[in-house]
């Protein structure tokens, strides 16, 4: 063997974990080394305590002493959690974000226990330039597509709202397509949340579109090339032959490198059928999972506001980052509970987490601003939700009920 193989052997069996392929059979590749994180976390608490000096800055210490709780907190869950669903690319990345959740919630629950005005200016410990109130960023007003007016660039509304949220969208889309698998349930999410940002336009600016933003731009093109590119990625996962070598076994470099790339998409495939109409209970579970979504969606641009966050400031994107690795297991967790209720007798832990998160921050806008949430909704607004709520109702009612009876009845006929 040259150098070369054993250097991407050795390399393989660093971050490789499935026993069964494990290139050095005598080792077991999924150890989770709870000793030597053990071990280097102790000599890493013996500096500080024996060597290095405290300084005098209490606010320092504070920040440091919580920083190092937590690096102590997501040391002992990376080696001790739970697996859950997912194991690629290594099962201690998930357990690393399950215990992120944690905190994450954590931090949620101390925030909503401050004052409006302390948890305001707590946010100075994490960023000095946040805790001041800033101006809301309307999208509206000048809804022409081409502006006789302006000789200078007729189109120079298309190209102010071409932000970094465009990107951001396609790319958001993209993924909930991987987590949710539906092209129908991502579609109707889509869409609801268009008809949401019209109901409360009252309440935020930013919610404030042109027609064309909200339909041409966000469905059709974002969302919509979003939802197609990450079909296309799940026609392709499903598809796509499961049967893994171990990296000794393959002669080649480009089929070594390729392998290691493969290390990075999923080790067996489930493909998601939600089939709402089929019983109450998965209707009714499909309306729950249509609804948290549309809620968390929603904090995003809420918290932003009742905190005083800027869009582009990196809280927002490191909050995006941490749901799109936590939605997937969620989402997959939510649907074995689902599928199969009499083998997962209890919902996933990760799915758990991200449920009281959602709710959580909802409580955190409620009471950080709650004049700006009671803001009376125009009559319009109510009335077609109102008429949409009813439809549903009805549509229930006579799918699992009326309907039910009535085959009953011919059966026993």
């Amino acid at each position: 063997m040259s150098c070369g193989d054993w250097y991407l052997n050795f390399l393989f069996y660093k971050w490789y974990y499935h026993p069964s392929l494990c290139p050095f059979p005598h080792f077991h590749c999924r150890r989770a080394h709870t000793v030597t994180v053990l071990f280097i976390l102790t000599c890493a608490l013996v500096y500080v305590t024996l060597l290095e000096e405290t300084p005098q800055d209490t606010a320092y210490n504070t920040k440091r002493g919580i920083v190092a709780s937590i690096l102590v907190f997501l040391c002992f869950g990376v080696t001790q959690a739970k697996d859950g669903p997912f194991t690629r690319p290594h099962p201690a990345y998930w357990r690393f974000w399950l215990c992120v959740t944690v905190v994450y919630e954590l931090f949620l629950i101390f925030i909503l226990f401050q004052t409006v005005h302390d948890g305001r200016q707590f946010m100075k410990y994490i960023d000095p330039k946040l805790g001041v109130p800033l101006p809301e960023r309307d999208y509206g007003g000048n809804c022409l597509i081409y502006d006789p007016g302006n000789t200078t660039d007729p189109f120079h509304n298309i190209w102010d709202k071409m932000d970094g949220f465009v990107p951001a969208h396609f790319l958001g889309w993209y993924i909930k397509t991987l987590m949710i698998r539906d092209w129908w349930m991502c579609m109707i999410i889509s869409v609801m949340f268009e008809f949401l940002e019209y109901s409360l336009e009252h309440q935020l600016p930013n919610f404030s579109e042109c027609w064309w933003d909200h339909w041409i731009m966000d469905v059709l093109v974002c969302n919509g090339l979003g939802i197609y590119c990450g079909m296309k990625t799940l026609a392709w996962l499903s598809m796509k032959p499961y049967q893994w070598q171990g990296l000794w076994n393959i002669p080649t470099y480009k089929g070594k490198i390729k392998r290691i790339a493969f290390q990075f998409t999923p080790y067996s495939w489930v493909k998601f059928e939600w089939k709402p109409a089929s019983n109450l209970r998965r209707w009714l579970a499909v309306l729950g999972i249509i609804f948290m979504f549309l809620l968390a969606e929603l904090n995003t641009f809420y918290l932003k506001f009742v905190l005083w966050m800027p869009p582009e400031h990196y809280l927002v994107l490191l909050r995006l980052v941490f749901f799109v690795n936590v939605g997937g297991v969620a989402m997959r967790e939510i649907y074995d509970f689902m599928d199969d209720p009499k083998f997962h007798k209890k919902l996933g832990q990760q799915a758990w987490l991200v449920s009281a998160i959602t709710v959580t921050e909802f409580l955190i806008v409620v009471k950080y601003d709650p004049h700006t949430i009671m803001l009376p909704i125009p009559s319009l607004i109510i009335q077609c939700w109102f008429l949409g709520i009813l439809l549903i109702l009805i549509w229930t009612v006579w799918r699992f009920f009326i309907r039910l009876c009535s085959s009953c009845k011919t059966i026993r006929l």
